[in-house]
């Protein structure tokens, strides 16, 4: 009777509330060769607050594109202009992480960076002496939990592996360096042959500039940064972020590992928590940082979902991945506006805040779920036949399985007859019959 009630009630709020939002499309739309494009109405997005969302980006130039459904809703400067995307480098580089997990490569990421480099952490000679490049593994150096201070050349280690959190160029740098050793080949051919390719990027659409801060070449190879370093489009960058949003998967190929992609977007146990180096610059970042990606996972920033990630570097380059809400943005050009003493995620709330206003504006004006194609309509059952067979048991809500009973909890009450000996908190009852028979256990 109560799965009737919570029915007809949905209903009722629909047909009061005068509107229902299209539903999203059974499967992602996929770029051939350019994105779709759908009117923001068309996959349940509110116009205005996209445009305001648009504007704020503007106030820093540059390019911007929103895709929902794997459909562009909107566009914004050249999509083909390259920027320098400076630390966003992170979260592209890391790609190359994932392929090495698939390829048997790295076998954990618990294994010492020492495996791979046999040089690691040195220079400077001082942290040789310290113990502690021994002690590092892949995880820390793409956790920012290795200790390597800020400069993306050879640089001192601040603490021990593992017991702090301190932004880094230097760290991913060395990881950048593992993988090429692990390789014995460039990591940009890798990307791009595996990678950026197969998802439509072409090299007219990314570079990867020679290395910066350290020699040119490693063991005779190229030797690229994942601190910075990577120049690209908005269109590339989309491109990517879509590629993490189907979970490595692209069409009809798994590219990345799906556990890989996981990894990158959650905070793993032992970083949560950890003390911040310079949290007047970073925040609370050991809260809300994957894999070289920043994350939602606290909660910061309390407009976004908490499943959103996203790749960000100097200039406000960002790629966004919204899982919850099937988005993808990305957006490149220079600095936004920041505030006089802002927190550290204070320059995206107007930005991704709007975004995701954009979405659920739409999703409250109408029920929470599509169209059904198979419940025609529902309707109050009259008062008089209602059965309460569980009197005293409020809050139900139930489920069918698939032995044909349906499945409930009940709060505060005893349930059916014969009721349990004490009142419950929290009870759990199997409903087995028909609208004139059932019975409950």
């Amino acid at each position: 009777m109560c799965l009737a009630f919570v029915m007809a009630a949905a209903a009722g709020s629909a047909q009061a509330a005068g509107a229902t939002p299209p539903a999203g499309p059974a499967e992602p739309a996929w770029p051939s060769p350019d994105w779709p494009a759908a009117a923001p109405a068309e996959v349940g997005l509110d116009a205005a607050l996209l445009h305001q969302a648009r504007d704020y980006a503007l106030e820093g130039d540059g390019s911007g594109i929103i895709l929902r459904h794997g459909r562009a809703v909107l566009r914004w400067g050249d999509p083909r202009a390259l920027y320098d995307l400076k630390s966003s480098t992170k979260g592209i580089g890391v790609t190359a992480l994932g392929l090495a997990m698939a390829d048997g490569k790295v076998r954990s990421l618990d294994q010492p960076a020492r495996t791979f480099h046999p040089t690691f952490g040195v220079p400077p000679e001082g942290n040789a002496a310290t113990g502690w490049p021994e002690r590092i593994t892949l995880l820390h150096l793409a956790t920012q939990t290795a200790g390597f201070a800020k400069p993306g050349g050879y640089t001192e280690l601040l603490f021990q592996p593992g017991t702090k959190w301190s932004y880094s160029d230097g760290g991913p740098n060395w990881l950048a360096e593992c993988l090429t050793l692990a390789y014995k080949k460039d990591v940009a051919d890798l990307l791009f042959e595996r990678v950026f390719e197969p998802i439509g990027i072409r090299r007219s659409d990314l570079v990867w500039r020679r290395n910066s801060y350290r020699p040119h070449e490693i063991d005779g190879l190229p030797r690229r940064e994942f601190g910075s370093g990577i120049s690209a489009n908005v269109e590339a960058m989309s491109r990517i972020g879509y590629l993490y949003l189907r979970g490595g998967r692209w069409r009809d190929r798994q590219l990345l590992p799906r556990e890989f992609v996981e990894m990158v977007r959650v905070v793993p146990e032992f970083v949560r928590g950890l003390p911040v180096l310079a949290p007047e610059q970073y925040g609370q970042a050991s809260n809300h940082y994957g894999l070289l990606w920043w994350n939602n996972a606290d909660g910061t920033l309390p407009d976004v979902p908490r499943d959103a990630y996203w790749t960000w570097g100097l200039y406000d380059s960002l790629t966004v991945v919204m899982p919850s809400l099937d988005l993808v943005i990305a957006r490149a050009g220079k600095s936004l506006k920041r505030a006089a003493g802002g927190e550290h995620y204070g320059v995206l709330r107007p930005f991704l805040g709007a975004i995701c206003r954009a979405a659920t504006a739409t999703a409250a004006a109408g029920p929470p779920c599509p169209p059904s194609p198979v419940i025609k309509q529902m309707a109050w059952a009259p008062p008089e036949t209602i059965v309460r067979a569980a009197r005293g048991s409020d809050n139900w809500p139930l489920t069918w399985g698939d032995d044909d009973a349906l499945y409930g909890a009940y709060g505060d009450g005893r349930g059916f007859d014969p009721p349990v000996p004490q009142k419950l908190s929290m009870g759990l009852v199997r409903i087995t019959g028909g609208p004139a028979d059932f019975r409950g256990e």
